[in-house]
């Protein structure tokens, strides 16, 4: 039996609440610095380095593959130490890596230490879902608001300083300036860990019967898996390759570029707006629907009119991939207690971004196949569909505890050495 560390009095509560409102601002704005300011960069240090496009493809493809895995492995780390504590070592890693990143003098230990930076980032994705759970229970659209607005924010900035900073320095202030709001936000987790004990959220009691549930045969779980996946094999498809679909098409390179920065805008708006509707609405399906209309229609006009009407088709493809929002929240609203929303989340964000790692690869495979972007794009469309049957069984009303069997005494009494 485990028991609750001593309540907390509310003035001293009142405290942590406010390093926890900084903390989870600090680690989301974070959330993707360290892949977004790094990918402009790419000639450049390759020029310095010395290597070529077959490196910069799979630098491309590490983010996706590193927040797949270390995600998925995220919440056996929780359980041991608690959310705080990971949310600690996991910022900390992410800030020495990025500055070991800046450092690097070899290809080799750029790549060592880009996949160590993203292993750190791949965890605190998954920890800031269940965090927002724990500190802000009363205010879940709020706090996820919050997060999903700073993460956008980062992932905003960072490219558009990455070259100006280069350029008026070098390429290891550009790549090595984001360690120091991840050592912060670091330092701020650490100050709540050393204040409370790693299972201060868990519950009152946990006999062999209450152990976690069985996650992995939960139908919500895997609505959100695969509606998670295919909404992040859009985000990287689009981010990777819609500028080389504009410049084929006759646009220019400044075009491109833009127009991502476009697309990434709309996920602010969708930020704010969307948890609040998850929160709000019973069964928020309809908001599934209306995305994969919106991603339909942009995929469908960069086909037929890439030039023609851009600035819409890129709007609409902004506001299609709204669901990303959409399953963070419902990761909680469909979870009773932080210790599930930490294994649904490691779930989701491990197999979901380990899917779509294939994406950018994929596509540009078939473009290469077929002298076109015009099956990669149909493709695209085409996940809508199985995104919206995904939807349907994500957005039902019921927890994941209650459709996911717990494994009996007999299965824990065999677990043990």
């Amino acid at each position: 039996m485990t028991s609750l560390s001593p309540p907390l009095v509310p003035l001293h509560r009142g405290r942590l609440i406010l390093w926890a409102w900084l903390a989870i601002a600090l680690t989301a704005v974070n959330l993707r610095t360290a892949v977004t300011g790094f990918t402009p960069l790419l000639e450049i240090i390759g020029s310095d380095l010395g290597f070529g496009v077959t490196l910069s493809g799979l630098l491309g493809t590490v983010p996706a593959a590193s927040f797949g895995i270390f995600g998925f492995l995220a919440p056996a780390v929780t359980r041991k130490f608690g959310l705080e504590r990971t949310a600690t070592v996991a910022l900390g890693l992410t800030a020495l890596s990025l500055l070991m990143r800046a450092l690097s003098p070899t290809p080799l230990l750029l790549v060592l230490s880009t996949v160590l930076a993203l292993a750190g980032i791949g965890a605190a994705n998954v920890v800031i879902v269940p965090l927002v759970k724990v500190w802000f229970a009363d205010r879940l659209a709020l706090g996820t608001s919050l997060y999903l607005i700073l993460l956008q924010t980062g992932q905003f900035i960072a490219p558009l300083l990455a070259v100006p900073v280069a350029e008026a320095a070098t390429w290891r202030l550009s790549v090595g300036i984001w360690a120091g709001p991840a050592a912060v936000a670091g330092v701020v987790w650490l100050v709540l860990a050393v204040k409370l004990s790693a299972d201060h959220h868990a519950p009152a009691a946990v006999t062999a019967t209450d152990a976690r549930p069985r996650i992995s045969r939960s139908s919500t779980v895997w609505g959100l898996v695969i509606l998670f996946a295919m909404l992040s094999l859009s985000n990287y498809g689009i981010i990777t390759w819609v500028p080389a679909v504009l410049t084929d098409a006759g646009g220019s390179a400044a075009l491109g570029g833009s127009m991502v920065a476009l697309y990434s805008a709309w996920g602010m708006l969708a930020a704010l707006v969307v948890p609040h509707l998850a929160t709000r609405m019973t069964n928020p399906f309809i908001v599934v629907v209306g995305c994969a209309i919106f991603l339909v229609a942009g995929y469908l006009g960069l086909l037929l009119s890439p030039l023609d009407g851009t600035l819409v088709w890129m709007c609409a493809l902004g506001i299609g991939v709204s669901t990303f929002p959409l399953c963070m929240t419902l990761i909680n609203r469909r979870t009773k207690s932080p210790q599930t929303a930490s294994a649904v989340s490691g779930f989701v964000q491990g197999i979901g971004y380990g899917l779509a790692c294939f994406g950018p690869i994929g596509l540009g495979v078939l473009r290469e196949a077929t002298g076109s972007w015009s099956i990669p794009i149909l493709v695209l469309a085409v996940t809508a569909i199985p995104g919206v049957i995904a939807g349907w069984f994500a957005c039902r009303p019921r927890f994941v505890e209650d459709s996911a069997p717990r494994p009996t005494k007999r299965d824990a009494d065999q677990r043990r050495p």
